[in-house]
């Protein structure tokens, strides 16, 4: 892809605006433009580019593939432009109303928190409810404006985004490992204890693929609730999964097999269509996907 700082600038934005609507009408209406503007904007950028960016297949607009590769840019792209813009207008200081966050309990408690920070000292006004579930909320239903999750939503209507794809290891207290031995291949798991998060069936299901094959009976506690099983991991229970992030900050454990290939799972940003007619759920979802990128 070519470099885009010769481009202009509502060109990309014309781009990017079809791309997370879906449509030239929508577009059109969120930048307050004329349809066929905006379309003249878009076939300059394809101009320019040298490649075909959408297609139209019946009466629905379609991506190409050279226009996903140009959207990981041009979301960037515009991310910083509006956090520009509201920082400059000092228009995130007077931003109000609430925004409802869905994320699972571990990463409420141990990954947001330094994301509200710097929410709260740039738009100091804002409400944010953070619904800690590890349940599949449904955004639709309206339970909250802007997701968190490890899999993608399948609703049409929502707008979703893949922030990161994050890593994830064993970890177990150095006391455990003392006590039970420190296991130097991925077999030797199957003889140690681990602690369960949710679903026991399905973390089995989903680790055999990886090599790692544990059975009912390595799973003797566990809970619903991911920072319950976590304080038993932390208590020497036995061996629980957990992101990097999180488990290399927390004193007293260590990874299991250090030198093990990390589990990667990938997090996705979900929100309503209301993403490009708000304020606060724009400046919301721009710093989640600013902060969980990295």
């Amino acid at each position: 892809m070519s470099n885009l700082t010769d481009f202009d600038w509502n060109h990309i934005r014309a781009f990017l605006a079809t791309a997370e609507t879906g449509s030239l009408s929508a577009a059109a209406r969120q930048l307050g433009q004329t349809q066929p503007t905006l379309s003249r904007q878009i076939a300059a950028l394809e101009a320019d580019l040298g490649v075909m960016l959408f297609e139209r297949i019946g009466r629905a607009l379609q991506i190409t593939q050279a226009g996903l590769e140009l959207l990981d840019h041009t979301r960037a792209m515009g991310q910083a432009a509006n956090h520009i813009a509201l920082t400059a207008s000092g228009q995130a200081q007077s931003i109000e109303g609430l925004v409802r966050i869905t994320a699972s309990d571990i990463m409420s408690a141990y990954i947001l928190p330094d994301l509200l920070r710097e929410l709260r000292a740039q738009a100091p006004r804002l409400r944010i409810d953070v619904i800690a579930s590890n349940d599949i909320r449904d955004l639709m239903r309206r339970e909250a404006d802007i997701a968190i999750r490890h899999v993608r939503p399948d609703q049409p209507d929502l707008i979703a985004r893949l922030v990161n794809e994050a890593s994830g290891h064993f970890y177990a207290t150095t006391e455990y490992l003392n006590r039970a031995g420190r296991p130097k291949t991925l077999a030797e798991l199957s003889k140690h204890e681990f602690i369960s998060f949710g679903d026991t069936a399905q973390m089995i299901a989903y680790l055999d693929p990886l090599g790692i094959h544990l059975t009912e009976d390595n799973f003797r506690l566990g809970s619903q609730n991911g920072i319950v099983s976590w304080e038993y991991a932390k208590q020497g229970f036995g061996i629980a999964p957990m992101s990097e992030v999180v488990g290399d900050a927390t004193p007293g454990v260590e990874r299991v097999i250090p030198n093990m290939k990390a589990i990667k799972f990938p997090i996705w940003l979900t929100t309503h269509r209301e993403l490009h007619t708000s304020r606060r759920i724009r400046l919301v979802f721009d710093l989640l996907a600013d902060h969980l990128s990295k």
